[in-house]
């Protein structure tokens, strides 16, 4: 049974010839995904003009870097396209699964085959038809065998594992810190919250939204989102809130987990066959190491912990990191504040993206609701768009000099010279905010914020001060810099993300023969397919180790593969009637191998600069240097051989 997602209601189109003409010519409306969704919605495939064939090498221009005609003839054909809708006309059925690859292949522009096709095909979603929906049932191998699956975090990762579960009949329980869901959409309440990927990319595959109100949602828009899908994936049942796994202990005799957890009704132990960290890697504060900082006699708070009882109207404030979030909250602070400080320690890599607060316009609105499907194929054209687009720009060319500007190859050196051009036209009236915003480290070295310009006119304001001289220490009155200047504030914020690298903490777990995760990792976290480690049988982790995506693409795309792995690894222990696998150290080790190799030929390992990427020992744990497809190939299927079975 094909389970649909939020029913997108399709309203019949009334306007006239002129009045769907201005709306195609409207600068809003997103030209390249309209063929694609017309051809797919009337089952025609001459709609797909043969010289309009996007080109990849193209993905990050506007409108698929069509020049005027093309677009000129794109809205001519579109036109015609909405005009049989209007009609009436709809897909006979006739229309094949080749049909579809053939209109897959002319929206990306690329001759779609084998893995590339069927990943992209799941990202469609067609028919918004959940395509990574697990197409086996307990009930079919092991109908009487106790399982139980611990899921600890109910954030995006917990409740789609959650979900997948409950359609592979597999019993769970999710246990949550918090007393509601959302994880790090419930937690992060500071002004400005949004995310900086595209909306209709963030969300499940098989969950799209036709009406996000903005391209990049906030906080409160999201936390609602997760929770919709969680009342329609009906799971809320199966969560235990306010309720702290402190630890995890693999049981030799009984091949069984035991859980420690404390709640407000005291401590208690779970037992289970299997667990999924769902915990996620920006959920623990990470403060700096400078000293005084308690001595400060103000208020002062983390961002992912605001402190929305204190007033920052008619206060001086002081703001420690320049960070995706801190870049963020600065601009409403600084609206409120009389005074505004920021102390940077390193500048961002800005990537323009004019739309990135803005409501979604009113043209691309009435597409999304009036030809089926648009948002679905909306949807692969960004995802395409990321896919193709900036990862190559990020890889290391052993043959090009750099050294004039840190870039490790020409096309990085390109993106590079561009990115500095929108900060010179940023900041022209300022070349002393310019020296201070420009990054002199590799481009990509460190993850890009997105700006639509509030940055620039938020440093430019007579009451915000950009330091950059290093904090020596923090008094009871502010900041006290390195050249000896003491910053008054009546306020500290914390802008300085968080302790990605230590993953899992502070939850203690012990495999077999009573070795701590802790202690094997030693500050090194690793796992293979950033999923599983030897010694700890059948316990996962989403948004592991080397799971990170720096640019392309959505971490979802990441959560959906290691959730469609995880399934099957559960759906082989079921079939097979084993108690558990335990990944083979050999093949975890080569695998971390491959992994490190491939970050030291990408430019955040390439450079030295200081980023949430890397551990403290200089070692990226955080990223996936490959590509999308590659982390979909590796997930789809487990291979008996990684593994001991443990009876």
């Amino acid at each position: 049974e094909v389970t649909m997602s939020f029913n997108q209601k399709i309203s019949a189109i009334l306007e006239t010839d002129e009045e769907i003409e201005a709306i195609l010519a409207a600068p809003g409306t997103e030209l390249p995904p309209l063929l694609p969704a017309l051809a797919y919605a009337l089952g025609d495939l001459t709609l797909l003009a043969e010289d309009l064939w996007l080109d990849p090498a193209k993905s990050l221009e506007e409108q698929g870097g069509w020049n005027a005609h093309e677009q000129e003839q794109c809205r001519t054909i579109a036109l015609e396209g909405i005009k049989r809708l209007r009609d009436g006309e709809t897909r006979d059925s006739s229309f094949t699964d080749e049909d579809l690859c053939t209109i897959m292949s002319w929206a990306c522009g690329t001759q779609l085959d084998g893995s590339y096709l069927e990943m992209l095909r799941e990202e469609l979603a067609p028919d918004n038809q959940d395509l990574r929906a697990p197409d086996w049932s307990k009930e079919d191998y092991a109908k009487d065998r106790d399982f139980t699956v611990a899921i600890i975090g109910a954030g995006m990762s917990g409740i789609l594992a959650a979900y997948r579960l409950k359609q592979s009949g597999v019993n769970f329980v999710i246990f949550e810190k918090n007393p509601d869901i959302g994880g790090t959409w419930l937690e992060n309440t500071y002004p400005g919250c949004r995310v900086d990927v595209s909306n209709h990319v963030y969300c499940y595959s098989f969950m799209q939204k036709h009406d996000w109100p903005q391209f990049h949602s906030t906080q409160e828009v999201l936390l609602q989102y997760f929770n919709e899908c969680a009342d329609h994936f009906d799971i809320r049942k199966n969560i235990r809130f306010s309720t702290e796994v402190s630890s995890a202990v693999w049981d030799e005799t009984s091949g069984e987990w035991a859980l420690e957890l404390s709640s407000g009704n005291g401590e208690e132990t779970f037992h289970c066959q299997s667990i999924i960290s769902a915990v996620g890697q920006l959920n623990r504060p990470a403060f700096p190491e400078i000293s005084g900082r308690d001595s400060f006699k103000g208020p002062s708070w983390h961002s992912a912990r605001w402190n929305h009882e204190e007033t920052i109207k008619g206060k001086r404030v002081a703001v420690i990191g320049t960070g995706c979030s801190a870049i963020q909250f600065i601009p409403h602070v600084a609206r409120e504040a009389t005074s505004t400080t920021i102390f940077q320690r390193t500048p961002n890599w800005l990537m323009p993206r004019p739309q990135y607060q803005k409501e979604l316009p009113q043209s691309l609105l009435w597409c999304f609701e009036h030809i089926p499907f648009y948002n679905n194929w909306f949807r692969l054209h960004l995802f395409w768009r990321s896919h193709e687009g900036l990862l190559p720009r990020l890889e290391v060319d052993p043959e090009w000099d750099g050294s004039e500007d840190n870039s490790v190859s020409a096309s990085n050196h390109e993106l590079g010279f561009m990115l500095r051009l929108y900060l010179e036209s940023e900041f022209k009236d300022r070349p002393d905010l310019l020296e201070k915003v420009t990054p002199r480290y590799t481009m990509g070295a460190k993850r890009f914020v997105i700006d639509d310009g509030l940055w620039a006119t938020t440093l430019k304001q007579p009451d915000v001060e950009l330091c950059t001289n290093p904090i020596a220490e923090i008094t009871e009155d502010g900041v006290l810099t390195e050249d000896g200047t003491l910053h008054e504030a009546d306020v500290i914020i914390y802008g300085t993300g968080f302790k990605a690298s230590e993953f899992l903490t502070p939850m203690k777990i012990v495999g077999r023969e009573g070795l701590d995760l802790h202690e094997q990792w030693d500050g090194i976290a690793q796992a293979y397919l950033g999923i599983v480690s030897p010694n700890f049988p059948n316990l996962f982790f989403m948004y592991g180790p080397n799971t990170n995506i720096v640019i392309n693409g959505s971490i979802i795309y990441f959560s959906e593969c290691e959730t469609h792995y995880i399934t099957r690894y559960i759906r082989h222990l079921l079939k097979h009637d084993i108690r558990a696998l335990d990944v083979k150290k050999e093949i975890h080790d080569e695998y971390n191998l491959r992994i490190d190799d491939g970050n030291s030929q990408m430019a955040w390992g390439a450079s030295s600069v200081n980023s949430w990427y890397k551990n403290p020992n200089g070692k990226v744990t955080q990223n996936w240097p490959f590509s999308l497809l590659e982390y979909w190939e590796q997930t789809r299927e487990i291979n008996p051989s990684d593994y001991i079975e443990i009876q």
